[in-house]
Protein backbone atom coordinates (compact mmCIF):
# COMPACT_ATOMS: atom_id res chain seq x y z
CA UNK A 1 0.00 0.00 0.00
CA UNK A 2 1.26 3.46 -1.08
CA UNK A 3 2.25 5.98 1.89
CA UNK A 4 0.38 8.61 0.48
CA UNK A 5 -3.31 7.46 -0.56
CA UNK A 6 -4.12 7.28 -3.79
CA UNK A 7 -7.95 8.74 -4.46
CA UNK A 8 -9.98 8.30 -7.67
CA UNK A 9 -9.85 11.45 -9.44
CA UNK A 10 -11.66 14.23 -8.59
CA UNK A 11 -13.05 12.25 -5.54
CA UNK A 12 -13.01 11.31 -1.86
CA UNK A 13 -12.93 7.60 -3.03
CA UNK A 14 -9.59 6.07 -1.62
CA UNK A 15 -8.12 3.45 -4.13
CA UNK A 16 -6.37 0.86 -1.71
CA UNK A 17 -6.40 -2.25 -4.47
CA UNK A 18 -5.82 -0.59 -8.26
CA UNK A 19 -6.15 -3.97 -10.12
CA UNK A 20 -9.17 -5.60 -8.62
CA UNK A 21 -11.33 -6.82 -11.46
CA UNK A 22 -13.86 -4.64 -12.19
CA UNK A 23 -17.37 -5.22 -14.21
CA UNK A 24 -18.68 -8.37 -13.28
CA UNK A 25 -20.28 -7.81 -9.91
CA UNK A 26 -23.74 -9.55 -9.84
CA UNK A 27 -24.19 -9.72 -6.09
CA UNK A 28 -23.92 -7.72 -3.03
CA UNK A 29 -23.73 -7.94 0.42
CA UNK A 30 -24.62 -4.72 2.78
CA UNK A 31 -23.47 -4.41 6.56
CA UNK A 32 -26.46 -2.29 8.00
CA UNK A 33 -25.76 -0.42 10.95
CA UNK A 34 -23.25 2.69 10.27
CA UNK A 35 -23.18 1.20 6.35
CA UNK A 36 -26.53 1.99 5.27
CA UNK A 37 -28.29 3.28 9.12
CA UNK A 38 -27.50 5.84 11.41
CA UNK A 39 -30.59 4.98 13.67
CA UNK A 40 -27.98 3.27 15.89
CA UNK A 41 -25.40 5.90 16.07
CA UNK A 42 -24.22 6.57 19.28
CA UNK A 43 -24.23 2.74 20.37
CA UNK A 44 -20.94 2.41 21.93
CA UNK A 45 -22.15 5.17 24.70
CA UNK A 46 -24.85 2.88 26.04
CA UNK A 47 -22.43 -0.38 25.69
CA UNK A 48 -19.15 1.01 27.14
CA UNK A 49 -20.62 2.74 29.98
CA UNK A 50 -23.27 -0.10 31.08
CA UNK A 51 -19.92 -2.75 30.95
CA UNK A 52 -17.88 -0.15 33.02
CA UNK A 53 -20.65 -0.05 35.62
CA UNK A 54 -21.13 -3.98 35.85
CA UNK A 55 -16.91 -4.23 36.16
CA UNK A 56 -16.76 -1.86 39.08
CA UNK A 57 -19.49 -3.93 41.16
CA UNK A 58 -16.96 -7.20 41.06
CA UNK A 59 -14.93 -7.76 43.88
CA UNK A 60 -11.44 -7.45 42.63
CA UNK A 61 -11.75 -4.23 40.31
CA UNK A 62 -9.50 -1.71 38.99
CA UNK A 63 -9.45 1.56 38.82
CA UNK A 64 -12.64 3.26 36.96
CA UNK A 65 -10.18 4.63 34.28
CA UNK A 66 -8.00 1.26 33.72
CA UNK A 67 -11.34 -0.46 33.18
CA UNK A 68 -13.16 2.05 31.03
CA UNK A 69 -10.02 1.86 28.52
CA UNK A 70 -9.91 -2.05 28.92
CA UNK A 71 -13.80 -2.29 28.01
CA UNK A 72 -13.32 0.19 25.04
CA UNK A 73 -10.63 -1.91 23.74
CA UNK A 74 -12.39 -5.70 23.50
CA UNK A 75 -15.76 -3.37 22.30
CA UNK A 76 -14.13 -2.08 19.59
CA UNK A 77 -11.80 -5.23 18.76
CA UNK A 78 -15.54 -7.00 18.50
CA UNK A 79 -17.71 -4.31 16.63
CA UNK A 80 -18.81 -5.87 13.56
CA UNK A 81 -19.27 -9.43 15.01
CA UNK A 82 -22.86 -10.28 16.98
CA UNK A 83 -23.56 -8.10 19.58
CA UNK A 84 -23.48 -11.20 22.11
CA UNK A 85 -19.47 -11.86 21.52
CA UNK A 86 -19.00 -8.27 23.66
CA UNK A 87 -21.43 -9.47 25.75
CA UNK A 88 -19.32 -13.17 26.04
CA UNK A 89 -16.24 -11.25 26.66
CA UNK A 90 -17.81 -9.21 29.17
CA UNK A 91 -18.83 -12.22 31.52
CA UNK A 92 -15.08 -13.03 31.09
CA UNK A 93 -14.30 -10.24 32.72
CA UNK A 94 -16.11 -10.58 34.94
CA UNK A 95 -15.21 -13.48 36.40
CA UNK A 96 -11.46 -12.66 36.05
CA UNK A 97 -12.53 -10.03 38.65
CA UNK A 98 -13.84 -12.53 40.87
CA UNK A 99 -17.43 -11.83 40.42
CA UNK A 100 -20.48 -13.96 39.18
CA UNK A 101 -21.66 -13.06 35.68
CA UNK A 102 -25.32 -13.75 34.15
CA UNK A 103 -25.58 -15.52 30.83
CA UNK A 104 -24.06 -13.21 28.00
CA UNK A 105 -27.77 -13.32 26.57
CA UNK A 106 -28.79 -11.42 29.78
CA UNK A 107 -26.32 -9.02 29.33
CA UNK A 108 -27.33 -8.63 25.40
CA UNK A 109 -30.86 -7.86 26.16
CA UNK A 110 -30.20 -4.93 29.05
CA UNK A 111 -27.95 -3.57 26.32
CA UNK A 112 -31.34 -3.63 24.00
CA UNK A 113 -33.44 -2.29 26.47
CA UNK A 114 -30.72 0.33 26.99
CA UNK A 115 -30.36 1.47 23.71
CA UNK A 116 -33.69 1.70 22.49
CA UNK A 117 -34.59 3.87 25.15
CA UNK A 118 -31.90 6.31 24.27
CA UNK A 119 -32.85 5.54 19.85
CA UNK A 120 -36.71 5.73 21.04
CA UNK A 121 -36.99 9.29 19.24
CA UNK A 122 -35.42 8.37 15.41
CA UNK A 123 -37.33 5.09 15.51
CA UNK A 124 -40.51 7.18 16.79
CA UNK A 125 -39.76 10.51 14.42
CA UNK A 126 -39.65 7.89 11.04
CA UNK A 127 -43.02 6.18 12.50
CA UNK A 128 -44.67 9.71 12.63
CA UNK A 129 -42.94 11.15 9.59
CA UNK A 130 -41.21 13.86 11.34
CA UNK A 131 -37.95 12.64 9.68
CA UNK A 132 -37.76 11.33 6.67
CA UNK A 133 -35.72 7.79 5.82
CA UNK A 134 -32.50 10.04 3.77
CA UNK A 135 -31.95 11.74 7.17
CA UNK A 136 -31.50 8.51 8.82
CA UNK A 137 -29.36 6.84 6.46
CA UNK A 138 -25.51 7.54 5.34
CA UNK A 139 -25.56 9.91 2.66
CA UNK A 140 -26.51 8.83 -0.75
CA UNK A 141 -27.57 5.72 0.23
CA UNK A 142 -30.60 5.19 -1.77
CA UNK A 143 -28.75 6.60 -4.54
CA UNK A 144 -26.13 4.07 -4.65
CA UNK A 145 -28.81 1.50 -4.18
CA UNK A 146 -30.57 2.62 -7.61
CA UNK A 147 -27.02 2.35 -9.19
CA UNK A 148 -27.12 -1.07 -8.11
CA UNK A 149 -30.96 -2.07 -9.20
CA UNK A 150 -30.01 -0.65 -12.47
CA UNK A 151 -27.23 -2.78 -13.10
CA UNK A 152 -29.43 -5.93 -11.76
CA UNK A 153 -27.08 -6.57 -9.10
CA UNK A 154 -28.93 -8.94 -6.14
CA UNK A 155 -28.25 -7.55 -2.99
CA UNK A 156 -28.66 -8.97 0.44
CA UNK A 157 -28.37 -7.07 3.83
CA UNK A 158 -26.60 -8.90 7.29
CA UNK A 159 -25.88 -7.44 10.89
CA UNK A 160 -24.66 -8.09 13.99
CA UNK A 161 -27.71 -6.76 15.19
CA UNK A 162 -30.31 -8.86 16.21
CA UNK A 163 -32.33 -9.95 13.20
CA UNK A 164 -36.05 -7.88 14.18
CA UNK A 165 -34.42 -4.98 14.67
CA UNK A 166 -32.52 -4.99 12.18
CA UNK A 167 -35.93 -5.83 9.84
CA UNK A 168 -38.46 -3.44 11.55
CA UNK A 169 -35.28 -0.48 11.17
CA UNK A 170 -34.72 -1.45 7.48
CA UNK A 171 -38.93 -0.87 6.74
CA UNK A 172 -38.94 2.02 8.70
CA UNK A 173 -35.64 3.32 6.60
CA UNK A 174 -37.95 2.24 2.83
CA UNK A 175 -35.08 -0.03 2.04
CA UNK A 176 -35.87 -3.67 2.13
CA UNK A 177 -37.22 -3.71 -1.69
CA UNK A 178 -33.85 -3.36 -2.65
CA UNK A 179 -32.47 -6.80 -0.78
CA UNK A 180 -33.42 -9.89 -1.59
CA UNK A 181 -32.91 -11.08 1.84
CA UNK A 182 -32.33 -9.75 5.13
CA UNK A 183 -30.58 -10.93 8.17
CA UNK A 184 -29.33 -10.16 11.67
CA UNK A 185 -28.56 -12.00 14.89
CA UNK A 186 -30.14 -14.64 16.33
CA UNK A 187 -30.42 -15.47 20.21
CA UNK A 188 -28.68 -18.70 19.42
CA UNK A 189 -26.29 -16.59 18.10
CA UNK A 190 -24.33 -19.92 16.31
CA UNK A 191 -26.52 -20.09 13.79
CA UNK A 192 -25.75 -16.57 12.02
CA UNK A 193 -22.91 -14.96 10.96
CA UNK A 194 -22.56 -13.02 8.47
CA UNK A 195 -19.13 -15.34 6.93
CA UNK A 196 -22.39 -17.82 6.48
CA UNK A 197 -24.33 -15.87 4.48
CA UNK A 198 -21.49 -14.72 2.28
CA UNK A 199 -20.55 -18.42 2.21
CA UNK A 200 -24.27 -19.29 1.07
CA UNK A 201 -24.69 -16.92 -1.69
CA UNK A 202 -21.48 -18.03 -3.42
CA UNK A 203 -21.96 -21.32 -3.18
CA UNK A 204 -26.04 -21.12 -4.56
CA UNK A 205 -25.35 -18.86 -7.28
CA UNK A 206 -21.89 -20.56 -8.25
CA UNK A 207 -19.74 -16.99 -7.92
CA UNK A 208 -16.01 -16.53 -8.66
CA UNK A 209 -14.17 -13.90 -6.98
CA UNK A 210 -15.08 -10.14 -8.25
CA UNK A 211 -18.89 -11.02 -8.65
CA UNK A 212 -19.26 -10.38 -5.44
CA UNK A 213 -19.27 -7.10 -3.49
CA UNK A 214 -19.35 -6.48 0.31
CA UNK A 215 -19.65 -2.62 1.51
CA UNK A 216 -19.44 -2.21 5.35
CA UNK A 217 -17.52 -0.18 8.34
CA UNK A 218 -16.54 -3.31 10.02
CA UNK A 219 -14.03 -5.43 9.62
CA UNK A 220 -16.05 -8.42 9.78
CA UNK A 221 -17.63 -8.13 6.39
CA UNK A 222 -14.56 -6.78 4.45
CA UNK A 223 -12.16 -9.76 5.74
CA UNK A 224 -15.47 -12.53 4.63
CA UNK A 225 -15.64 -10.87 1.59
CA UNK A 226 -11.68 -11.22 0.42
CA UNK A 227 -11.96 -14.59 2.08
CA UNK A 228 -13.66 -15.44 -0.71
CA UNK A 229 -11.51 -13.10 -3.39
CA UNK A 230 -14.85 -10.83 -3.47
CA UNK A 231 -14.29 -7.27 -3.79
CA UNK A 232 -14.21 -5.19 -0.44
CA UNK A 233 -15.66 -1.51 -0.34
CA UNK A 234 -14.78 -0.19 3.38
CA UNK A 235 -17.53 2.24 4.53
CA UNK A 236 -14.99 4.58 6.35
CA UNK A 237 -18.31 6.71 7.70
CA UNK A 238 -19.06 9.56 10.28
CA UNK A 239 -22.24 8.29 11.96
CA UNK A 240 -22.30 11.50 13.91
CA UNK A 241 -21.58 14.38 11.46
CA UNK A 242 -22.93 12.14 8.27
CA UNK A 243 -19.74 13.40 6.44
CA UNK A 244 -15.85 12.72 6.00
CA UNK A 245 -14.08 9.97 6.98
CA UNK A 246 -13.98 8.13 10.36
CA UNK A 247 -9.98 7.77 10.77
CA UNK A 248 -10.44 4.84 13.45
CA UNK A 249 -12.88 2.97 11.12
CA UNK A 250 -11.00 4.10 7.91
CA UNK A 251 -7.10 2.16 9.41
CA UNK A 252 -9.18 -0.61 10.65
CA UNK A 253 -10.92 -0.95 7.12
CA UNK A 254 -7.40 -0.92 5.26
CA UNK A 255 -6.12 -3.30 7.98
CA UNK A 256 -9.08 -5.99 6.78
CA UNK A 257 -8.07 -5.70 3.44
CA UNK A 258 -10.69 -3.31 1.61
CA UNK A 259 -10.16 -2.63 -1.51
CA UNK A 260 -11.41 1.07 -1.76
CA UNK A 261 -12.36 3.14 1.04
CA UNK A 262 -15.57 5.93 1.29
CA UNK A 263 -17.02 8.44 3.34
CA UNK A 264 -20.31 7.31 2.51
CA UNK A 265 -22.25 6.97 -1.14
CA UNK A 266 -22.15 10.64 -2.42
CA UNK A 267 -20.20 10.27 -4.86
CA UNK A 268 -22.41 7.46 -6.35
CA UNK A 269 -21.58 8.07 -9.66
CA UNK A 270 -18.20 8.07 -9.54
CA UNK A 271 -18.55 4.94 -7.95
CA UNK A 272 -20.43 3.24 -10.63
CA UNK A 273 -17.82 4.20 -13.22
CA UNK A 274 -15.44 2.88 -11.00
CA UNK A 275 -16.63 -0.26 -10.63
CA UNK A 276 -18.98 -0.95 -13.65
CA UNK A 277 -16.83 0.66 -16.48
CA UNK A 278 -17.96 0.71 -19.89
Amino acid sequence: MNDQPVFLPHSHIEIISPDIQRGQIRYALFDFDGTISLIREGWQGIMIPMMVEILMDTPHHEERHQIEKGVDEFVSRLTGKQTIYQMIQLCEEITARGGIPMEPLDYKHEYNERLTRQIQHRIDDLKAGRSKPEEQVVPGTFAWLNVLKDHNITCYLASGTDEKYVMEEADLLQISPFFAGVYGAQDNYQSFSKKMVIDRIIHSHNLHGADFVAFGDGYVEIEDSKSVNGIAVGVASDEKNRRGIDDWKRTRLIAAGADLIIPDFQEADLLEKFLFPD
